[in-house]
């Protein structure tokens, strides 16, 4: 399949659809991952939180694809905000992927009232300068966060990974990053499923010859959203890319915006702290 991309900061350009690994058991991840690039998927998001990136280091070996028709995206997890361990937590990461270079590194979660968010991303700038990672970003981070880390260092993230879906449309934040030149990428865009008996939906995907899922996901990628979702199911992979040969209207696109209910689906980043 062909994936639009678009281009991040530094002229990195990432797939606009990509497979997500949240929730693939370790065990899992390596045949998921494997048949997701059978299936054309060339993004691959995971995190160290996920337990999961060992898997997806053997399954990006398996491959046999050149390196540099893959983007990678892993995350910084909680417990490691402070500098020195931001940085020894990247070589983890990198050694469980047995990359060289990491396409994009995120700041997982602010936990602005627990850790000092804006000296994590000084140490993440600082990976960029080494040039073990084409990109740094961020996510789940407020429009306040934003503000702090660009005042504090003058450098964008370029991305911002949050929960975008058509329940909640993240129009304010969306905004604040085409303002600031970060790239919106979108988990949970299904809703976690809570969408898919949606009637607005179900009747744009019935007129379209279309499954909901499709539509959806058809509508995050004709707003500029970088989405990836996830499923251990070929057949449901298959199905999640297949959204290159249809168009949503603007009257479409307008319709599933409007079902914004601002609820999420997920984990606040007001709420998720570090404990301890």
């Amino acid at each position: 399949m062909t994936v639009p991309s678009i281009e991040l900061a530094g002229g990195v350009r990432i797939p606009q659809l990509g497979f997500g690994t949240y929730k693939i058991a370790p065990s899992d991840a390596e045949g998921a991952v494997s048949t997701a690039l059978e299936l054309g998927y060339r993004h691959i998001d995971t995190a160290a939180m996920y337990g999961n990136e060992a898997g997806v280091g053997r399954a990006l070996a398996a491959s046999g694809l050149p390196r540099e028709e893959l983007f990678v995206t892993s995350k910084l997890d909680n417990p490691y905000h402070e500098p020195d361990a931001a940085r020894a937590a990247f070589e983890r990461t990198m050694d469980d992927l047995a990359l060289d270079v990491l396409d994009l590194y995120l700041i997982h979660w602010p936990l602005p009232r627990t850790t000092d968010y804006v000296a994590t991303w000084g140490a993440l700038v600082g990976l960029l300068e080494t040039g073990r990672v084409r990109a740094v970003g961020v996510s789940n981070f407020q429009p306040e966060h934003l503000r702090a880390i660009i005042d504090a260092t003058g450098v964008v993230p370029a991305v911002n990974q949050i929960e975008v879906n058509p329940y909640l449309t993240q129009e304010p934040l969306r905004a604040l990053h085409a303002e600031l030149g970060i790239v919106t990428e979108a988990w949970s865009p299904l809703a976690r499923g809570a969408v898919l008996d949606d009637p607005v939906l179900t009747g744009i995907a019935e007129r379209l010859g279309k499954t909901v899922s499709q539509v959806v996901l058809r509508w995050h990628l004709q707003r500029g959203d970088v989405v990836f979702p996830k499923s251990t199911h070929p057949e449901r992979m298959a199905e999640n890319a297949g959204v290159f040969d249809v168009e949503l209207s603007d009257e479409d696109v307008a319709a599933i915006s409007g079902l914004n209910i601002d609820r999420r689906s997920g984990s606040s980043p007001d709420t998720v702290e570090l404990k301890g």
